[in-house]
């Protein structure tokens, strides 16, 4: 799922944890769902904003030079005002677009 059109909230919001529990029967293995998708959704992320930050990475030695790129601030303020990690999948394990796998139930 794309972050960028996702549902999820942008600021924090109390979440109904009745809700989060009925997803998978417990409410810790609710939150371990949502906190290994919202890391793969983190490091996606970083990689994304890191490889469109390269795009413009001057290669200087000398560290009294600063080059402030607007386009490269534009592009950090896009990533900052995005939902966080964990509200997309918070809001993914709602709306049951989480594959969950239970080892010990496939044997």
């Amino acid at each position: 799922m794309s972050q960028k059109n996702t549902p999820a909230e942008k600021s924090t919001i109390t979440r109904d944890t009745i809700r989060l529990e009925e997803k998978t029967g417990n409410i810790y293995q609710s939150l371990v769902a949502i906190s290994k998708r919202a890391n793969q959704i983190s490091a996606q992320t970083k990689e994304e904003l890191t490889q469109k930050l390269q795009e413009f990475a001057t290669t200087t030695d000398n560290l009294e030079e600063v080059f402030e790129n607007r386009e490269q601030i534009e592009i950090s303020k896009h990533y900052e005002r995005m939902p966080k990690a964990t509200a997309i999948a918070t809001q993914e394990l709602l709306d049951d677009k989480i594959y969950m796998r239970k080892p010990e139930e496939q044997a």
